[in-house]
């Protein structure tokens, strides 16, 4: 999402290190560039005055100017900024000293609240908590169904009645999640403009009817400021205790996430990153501030790897590394796991654009080309996934029938998947810095060169 401001910002940070000395004169052509690339991000204006203000009084402190490292100074105060519009510290979702918890979901139509109602309900199910999904919107056609759907699909409750009033299902559901023990109550609200003041007037009184711990106003960050003026609009009808952006892994231009906290004073909490169910994420402002700067989100990576490894599988392959005993099907296994780490640019955006890793800003990734040497492996025998060696002419022509794939195609995988036993055997044996550079492109199927 931040990939046009980041290239930006990344461009002034290069050209003040080019500077024999830091002046005040090309600290101010910095900063206007700074402004300049905000309010193209989509940022806020009063953001923006307010952002460029509080960086020019610590950036042009004679501390800074005199410093050994002034560019490097600049961008330490700018990410310290950064960080400081995008909230400080993560917001953790708020429970009830009692249960049930009740959190209510508003927003504008085609936010995507009954998706992110589903997506909480599995996050929360996941840290231990037994939620209830209920839907008061009876005025879109089949928006009660679709949450129903939903829950099937994830195996957790809806809570479903004939009746047709949203206070009445309201008080419905709080009772039945009291009488079943789910200690969650997630009610999907129907969206609305922040003008129509009946159906305002309507979430005013489901509020005063739950007493929710969390009002949590859903947006979408394609829709750049209009979400910010409406979350603004809500906050002062419903007072919302915190922010959930939908569809950050699009191309917008990031406006909305750097501008709706400073503007409605409430943080955001959590991040939805795709349509699968578990792409939705806790939003950690130093992490995203890193990841605008080019410094990339190494502990967002880790805690991915963290949730989607096997701990028994993971010691199993690392003695396997050790004793060259890596085969075709250990290689199948380890791209299964990295399928489930989320889609591959997504995992390179968070990669520090630095040193050895700044030609992977521009990698292309092909996630297909995943899926076709999973099935490649697949139509192999088990032998010939434990020994690649006895893989002739003719089993090479069978497997590429079954896999629906050329022979050249297979080939290919052999070859890469031969290379990459000789750099884990160079791995294990400690060897790392003699033979990367020996390495041929691509390190792992799907990626392409840089251009």
């Amino acid at each position: 999402m931040f990939e046009n401001l980041s290239e930006k910002l990344q461009r002034i940070f290069k050209n003040l290190r080019g500077e024999g000395k830091l002046t005040e004169a090309n600290m101010e052509a910095a900063l206007r560039e700074i402004r300049v690339a905000l309010l193209e991000a989509d940022v806020h204006f009063r953001v923006v005055k307010q952002f460029i203000e509080d960086v020019r009084q610590k950036a042009l402190g004679q501390e800074v100017l005199t410093a050994f490292s002034p560019a490097q100074q600049v961008i330490k105060i700018v990410r310290d900024e950064l960080i400081k519009m995008l909230g400080s510290h993560h917001a953790r979702l708020r429970f009830a000293t009692e249960p049930p918890t009740v959190m209510m979901l508003v927003g504008l139509q085609g936010s995507g609240k009954t998706t992110t109602t589903g997506k909480l309900a599995r996050l929360l199910s996941r840290e231990g908590h037994s939620p209830l999904m209920v839907s008061v919107d009876v005025y879109r056609p089949a928006a009660r169904e679709q949450l129903s759907v939903i829950g099937r699909q994830l195996g957790l409750p809806v809570f479903d009645s004939p009746a047709s009033d949203p206070l009445e299902l309201a008080r419905a559901a709080r009772r039945e999640a009291v009488l079943s023990g789910r200690d969650v109550l997630l009610v999907d609200t129907a969206g609305r403009l922040h003008i129509d003041d009946q159906l305002m007037s309507e979430l005013e009184q489901l509020k005063k009817l739950l007493t929710p711990t969390e009002v949590l106003f859903v947006a979408d960050a394609m829709t750049g400021q209009d979400a910010v003026r409406s979350a603004e609009e809500f906050h002062k009808r419903l007072g919302i205790t915190g922010v959930i952006l939908t569809k950050m892994d699009g191309d917008a231009r990031g406006g909305a996430a750097l501008s709706i906290r400073s503007v409605t004073g409430q943080p955001i909490k959590l991040v939805g990153t795709g349509e699968r169910f578990d792409a939705l994420e806790p939003f950690h402002p130093d992490r995203i501030a890193s990841r605008i700067l080019g410094m990339g989100d190494v502990l967002s990576i880790i805690e991915k790897v963290e949730q989607s490894m096997d701990q028994r599988k993971a010691e199993e392959m690392q003695r396997k590394l050790l004793e060259n005993d890596f085969t075709l099907e250990d290689f199948r296994d380890q791209l299964r796991q990295l399928r489930k780490l989320g889609p591959l640019d997504s995992l390179l955006s968070m990669i520090p654009q630095i040193g050895p890793f700044k030609g992977l800003k521009n990698v292309e990734v092909d996630e297909k080309e995943i899926t076709r040497v999973i099935a490649i492996i697949d139509s192999m025998t088990p032998e010939e996934r434990a020994n690649h060696m006895i893989i002739n002419g003719s089993r090479r022509r069978r497997i590429a029938r079954g896999s629906g794939t050329s022979v050249q195609e297979v080939n290919r995988l052999l070859k890469e998947y031969a290379q990459m036993r000789k750099m884990m055997k160079s791995l294990s044996g400690g060897f790392l810095g003699k033979r990367m550079g020996k390495i041929k492109w691509p390190p792992f199927p799907g990626l392409q060169p840089p251009a």
